[in-house]
């Protein structure tokens, strides 16, 4: 069999990612869902100990797992669990973990009876340089690891090396922006930039708006994302200041200015509903009279390409954000973005845009879909030629552990 084809003459691309696939739909699962035009995935979850309570552990709660698990994920997409011993993060442990997880991918290539043809790192582990001649390495840089270690509380040094042997060992390496690819070159890096995207037609039909509490104001502003310190809470309570409905959907970090938060959660004209699966969010985003990117100017922030921009976009809403480069690029594309440097021209933004009807909004995020930056990734591996997913009806399912 060619190194990397199936049965069907499919090449296998193994994701590594650095988020589980039942956590927040990403960038990492929106890029390998839409590489399914190209090839076969096997995602590759973040190792997890059978002992970690579920609530922590960031896949869903189907009971604790002894062996690794090897499943369906998708059409065209098998998902690998791999285990960990307990501590996997502790010094001493953590040098065993990777290894262990390693040779659980190797097992479950085994048992699909496939040879990747690449295989993409989602993270500073240590996946790459171990996969011998004829298999493309890449490292898909979805932020600046290193500038956000201190907001990850992790030990920045530490990433810096973990981050360092990665690029030793890519044959391939994406950065998500200019800043993170500028930073990467001084170190002799060849770095493609790859911006995040989105999926244009999972926001064409939003469906009925959400219901509000009774009485509640509008027009509306809305948050799609964690309450965290990524975002700059100034702006959230400037626009809650000025009277405007604002409405927060996703998780809260509990340790993230707690009493602040929960003054700006009291208000009556601030309604938040809290981490929901993607099915649930589309009512609440045709709920919304304006999208907010109110993040942080930290460098963290300034190197990465928010996706909720572009799901805004998508959605046919104007967005306000902060004037991060990222957002600053889009700018360029339309002036459905509108930049604002403080609190009070965030919150004037936010409700001058709000009463205006759109404009290309859906075409400005069609150029950025996650089918354009698979076929452009496909390109770059070599792959645009492999054989169409056949769709046959449903794959046997898998449940090897």
């Amino acid at each position: 069999m060619t190194a990397g084809r199936g049965a069907r003459g499919r090449r296998l691309l193994v994701v590594a990612s650095g988020v589980s696939w039942d956590g927040v739909r990403g960038s990492e699962r929106q890029l390998a869902q839409a590489l399914v035009r190209h090839a076969d995935v096997l995602w590759v979850d973040p190792p997890v100990s059978p002992v970690t309570a579920p609530r922590y552990r960031g896949v869903a709660a189907t009971g604790r797992h002894w062996r690794p698990t090897l499943t369906d994920a998708a059409e065209g997409i098998t998902r690998l669990t791999p285990l960990a011993p307990p501590g996997l993060s502790r010094p001493g442990v953590r040098e065993v973990t990777w290894p262990l997880a390693r040779a659980q991918m190797r097992w479950a290539l085994r048992r699909l009876g496939r040879r990747p043809h690449a295989v993409i790192s989602c993270s500073v582990a240590d996946v790459l340089g171990h996969w011998g001649a004829g298999v493309r390495q890449v490292l898909y840089g979805t932020d600046d690891w290193v500038a956000g270690a201190e907001l990850m509380r992790l030990d920045a040094r530490r990433v810096a090396r973990d981050e360092r042997k990665a690029l030793r060992h890519a044959d391939v390496v994406l950065a998500v922006g200019p800043e993170l690819a500028d930073r990467w070159r001084k170190s002799g890096v060849e770095a493609h930039e790859f911006p995040n995207g989105c999926d244009p037609d999972a926001y064409a039909e939003l469906g009925a708006p959400a219901e509000l509490p009774a009485g509640f104001p509008t027009p509306v502003a809305g948050l799609s994302g964690q309450l965290s310190d990524r975002i700059d809470l100034a702006l959230l309570e400037a626009v809650a200041a000025t009277g405007m409905g604002l409405v927060l959907v996703g998780p809260r970090d509990p340790a993230w200015q707690p009493d602040r938060v929960d003054a700006l959660l009291r208000k009556q004209n601030v309604h938040h509903v809290g981490a929901l699966p993607f099915e649930e969010l589309r009512p609440w985003l045709a709920r919304f009279d304006v999208g907010l990117t109110p993040y942080a100017d930290t460098p963290f922030n300034r190197a990465s390409f928010p996706l909720k921009t572009l799901e805004y976009l998508a959605a046919g809403l104007p967005v306000v954000s902060t004037d991060l480069p990222a957002s600053r690029r889009l700018r360029e594309e339309t002036t459905e973005v509108r930049l604002a440097t403080g609190p009070e021209e965030f919150a004037a933004l936010a409700r001058q845009a709000a009463g205006e009807k759109g404009g290309a909004r859906r075409e400005v995020a069609r150029r950025h879909s996650w089918a354009a930056r698979a076929d452009e990734l496909a390109g770059i591996l070599g792959i645009r030629d492999s054989v169409p997913l056949q769709h046959n009806g449903p794959p046997p399912r898998l449940s090897r552990r």
